[in-house]
């Protein structure tokens, strides 16, 4: 019975394909004049890729020679103190970049420049000018950097509305794949609102089967109409070449850095939604009476938060905001960064089987308690790290849970604290005290003991560390 139901298969297939041919035939035609033979691109790169660079990035890496107690027995006890002298390498990287004001604003990645003690532009045209970092923002992987032109009026590549991009759309990406020299690739766009396939902390990434390689990186993906819809970020790949699989940051985020930039900012302040968020999976639906699963849902509020000032609570649902349905907190998260402090936001939320609406301000994260910040130094393993009282700012800048309390590990300088102590830690306790606030902290550390006990938390766990 299987094989007489695929044999009647094969023959509606052969049946239906015969009947086409003709169709087919009809519509495929060979060009009919020289306009039609000469269909390129070519007009619209000669109009685009002016606008993007080469960004050359010197970095000054200090690396730590072998000494006679180099020994993890002894580095325990004395950090660095009795290692060999440290020695330096110069390390070059190349990435690309984007004109976006003519005035010589340029867009690259954070990655690109990341650490940079010289950065360098090399126009289209082969011009070389030194660039000054204007703007680095981690949290998106974005830096904005700037020449000085004088009075000349560079190529620019306007910004488009990322928001309106739709899978299949033409795209070309330009830039410079391991330093050859400015490449042009095309594609398609094979996918939006691409999450947890890099850096960024705003992932929502546009993906593209035009051909990025290293050196891509920073550089310019453009649309048919030669706007700029995203920067090349990253790609997937097992052997460092293109698959297919490269990811752009939206041009719309893109804009909020720049603008920020621009208005003299030195540091990114994103509005702050006080909360901790999970995706809605379907057996939260489930038991939440959602046909699917979609929206995120609350797990906590911290007091000050806009939601909870609105009257939202733990386990409602969040739909949508500003009539654009949510799927994911990443998604969430995405909105938030394309927004700036004090914009009106309509929320759409669920509570039980019910859903409301609510008006809601966006704010900046409030900093609750001074920050006291304080960089460890002397004859402790504590020595190196930079720590401050945590609030909802200082929380909110990394990245942690917002009901966090306590003193934070803000960064890690050179010292012995750098074994085992890293950027955000939240530090506990030591030698059995609660370190409620830095203060407390300081009073420990002048009491110079013959040992320690060294409490703190990672990602929600507690973890101790005896030494001396």
């Amino acid at each position: 019975m299987k094989i007489r139901i695929a044999s009647l298969g094969l023959a509606l297939v052969l049946l239906v394909g015969g009947a086409l041919q003709p169709a087919l035939a009809q519509q495929a035609q060979v060009p009919q004049d020289r306009p039609q033979m000469l269909l390129s691109f070519a007009p619209l790169v000669k109009r685009t890729a002016p606008a993007v660079v080469n960004v050359y990035a010197k970095t000054i890496q200090r690396e730590q020679q072998a000494g006679p107690f180099d020994d993890p027995f002894f580095r325990q006890f004395f950090g660095d103190g009795l290692a060999g002298p440290p020695r330096e390498r110069v390390a070059n990287s190349l990435g690309s970049g984007v004109i976006v004001a003519a005035k010589g604003i340029i867009v690259t990645n954070n990655h690109v420049i990341k650490g940079a003690t010289d950065i360098r532009v090399a126009l289209a045209d082969k011009r070389e000018f030194p660039a000054k970092l204007v703007l680095a923002d981690e949290r998106t992987d974005l830096a904005v950097l700037r020449i000085d032109v004088g009075e000349e009026q560079l190529p620019v590549l306007p910004l488009a509305n990322s928001d309106n991009l739709e899978v299949g759309d033409l795209v070309l990406a330009i830039g410079n794949p391991f330093g050859v020299g400015q490449t042009v690739t095309s594609g398609i766009i094979s996918a939006l609102a691409r999450t947890d396939v890099g850096a960024s902390d705003y992932q929502s990434f546009i993906q593209t089967d035009a051909a990025i390689n290293p050196g891509n990186s920073g550089g310019a993906l453009v649309n048919m109409k030669g706007e700029l819809i995203g920067i090349n970020s990253m790609i997937f790949s097992k052997t460092g070449g293109s698959v297919g699989l490269g990811f752009s940051i939206p041009a719309n985020l893109v804009a909020t850095v720049v603008q920020s930039a621009e208005t003299g900012q030195k540091k990114i302040v994103r509005p702050w939604l006080g909360g901790e968020f999970q995706n809605v999976s379907q057996d939260i639906a489930d038991s939440l009476g959602l046909a699917r699963p979609e929206g995120v849902l609350i797990i906590s509020l911290n007091d000050a938060s806009p939601l909870a000032k609105a009257g939202l609570k733990r386990g409602d649902v969040i739909m949508a905001m500003d009539g654009k349905s949510i799927e994911n907190a990443q998604e969430l998260n995405y909105l938030l960064g394309i927004s700036h402090i004090g914009d009106a936001k309509l929320i759409e939320y669920r509570r039980g089987s019910q859903s409301q609406q609510v008006s809601i301000t966006l704010m900046a994260a409030p900093e609750t308690v001074s920050r006291q910040e304080l960089t460890i130094s002397g004859n402790t393993p504590l020595a190196g790290l930079v720590v401050a009282n945590l609030s909802p700012a200082v929380a909110d800048e990394l990245g942690i849970a917002t009901e966090a309390k306590g003193v934070v590990v803000t960064d890690v300088k050179a010292g012995p604290a750098r074994q085992f102590l890293a950027k955000g830690d939240i530090l506990r306790d030591v030698n059995g005290v609660s370190i409620d606030q830095v203060d407390t902290l300081r009073k420990v550390l002048q009491q110079n003991p013959r040992g320690w006990l060294i409490g703190f938390e990672r990602g929600g766990q507690k973890v101790y560390l005896r030494l001396g």
